[in-house]
């Protein structure tokens, strides 16, 4: 079951149904339906997605769930294709926009607290969603070109943009020193985060990355990346 606090506010994925309508991604049948309705099969499509990825969620399943007739979807979504096209842009929506809910209170914070925040809430948001992270991050480490534009590229950008953010609120705290090239440094440290945040969703990239075992607990290497970034950030006499 989608649980609220991870989901975006209805009218924000009831304007994604609007854009999608005018991309004939989804018919005006369905924008149409009862606001109830509407709830019902999106959520359906959002609890199979989250539960088994977009790439496997299951036409029949997603009837049940919403407690529509399978010819139902078809009427909504066109065909199969209609109904997974739908469902990866909702995921992708999904995933960008929760970086949007987060970055008001990451970047009040001060850098290294932001930055382990933002990191350690990452994962456990992560575990909660595995079927979403798993086809993330099918799409992100396979290179699929049918999935790259659609899926990793504005996912991708939301998390540079999270961490520049955090940086440039940080600078004008005075944490950050004032001759780094913020937008640079955004893009090396998104860089560092996504494999340190990915081994602990991935333990395939683990074994690749080394970056914790039995003998070095995650949260150690953690400390030792922030104190890095902390020493080659910060200003002098700055607390961050």
């Amino acid at each position: 079951m989608v649980h609220n606090e991870i989901i975006p506010e209805w009218p924000q994925i009831h304007t994604l149904i609007l854009e999608l309508e005018r991309a004939g991604v989804v018919t005006r049948t369905f924008r149409r339906l009862d606001p109830g309705r509407q709830q019902a099969i999106v959520y359906a499509i959002l609890d199979e997605a989250m539960e088994k990825s977009p790439a496997s969620i299951n036409i029949k399943q997603v009837a049940e769930r919403a407690g529509v007739a399978v010819g139902s979807l078809y009427q909504y979504f066109g065909d199969r294709d209609g109904l997974m096209d739908f469902t990866t842009r909702l995921c992708v929506h999904l995933l960008t926009v929760s970086f949007l809910q987060y970055k008001p209170i990451l970047i009040s914070m001060p850098l290294r607290e932001g930055l382990c925040a933002y990191l350690t809430g990452g994962v456990e948001w992560g575990r909660m969603m595995q079927g979403l992270v798993q086809f993330f991050g099918k799409a992100a480490y396979e290179g699929d070109p049918r999935l790259a534009e659609k899926v990793v590229r504005p996912v991708a950008v939301a998390m540079r943009e999270m961490t520049q953010a955090i940086l440039l609120a940080a600078q004008a705290r005075g944490e950050v020193r004032p001759d780094i090239d913020l937008e640079a440094a955004a893009r090396v440290i998104n860089a560092w985060v996504i494999p340190v945040a990915d081994s602990q969703l991935f333990p395939y990239l683990n074994l690749y990355f080394q970056t914790s075992d039995e003998n070095i607990p995650f949260q150690r290497t953690l400390d030792a990346f922030l104190d890095i970034l902390e020493n080659g950030l910060m200003a002098k006499g700055g607390t961050a």
